[in-house]
């Protein structure tokens, strides 16, 4: 009686175990098939998604399609040419392209009240 719970308890545990998901992390930037940029969804060429600018100092780098880059760096058939915050910008032939970090995003200028 005791083997019978046993295993029981084992079929249990294994049939649990086959039900789990594994866990999503939400920090890492999505993969093929997921979330494509306008740029590649409209079948532009090129590169198509900054996903992240790090600027200090001592470098500059900009994370490109999953891919880490520096200035004068290529992907692609395009050369990185500048990065500043929140966009780069890329170079093919005579033809510049920026990418923003934030494409759907519009800075604005907010006017300053006049102090009276």
């Amino acid at each position: 009686m005791a083997q019978r719970l046993m295993l029981l308890g084992a079929l249990l545990v294994q049939g649990a175990a086959a039900l789990a998901q594994p866990l999503a992390d939400p920090m890492r930037p999505p993969g093929p098939g997921l979330a494509q940029p306008a740029a590649a969804a409209a079948g532009a060429p090129g590169p198509g998604r900054l996903q992240s600018v790090l600027i200090s100092p001592t470098r500059r780098v900009a994370v490109i399609d999953g891919q880490a880059m520096s200035v004068g760096e290529r992907i692609g058939d395009a050369t990185l040419v500048a990065i500043e915050a929140g966009e780069v910008t890329l170079q093919r032939g005579a033809e510049r392209r920026t990418l923003k970090l934030h494409a759907d995003i519009e800075k604005k200028e907010v006017p300053t009240p006049s102090r009276r």
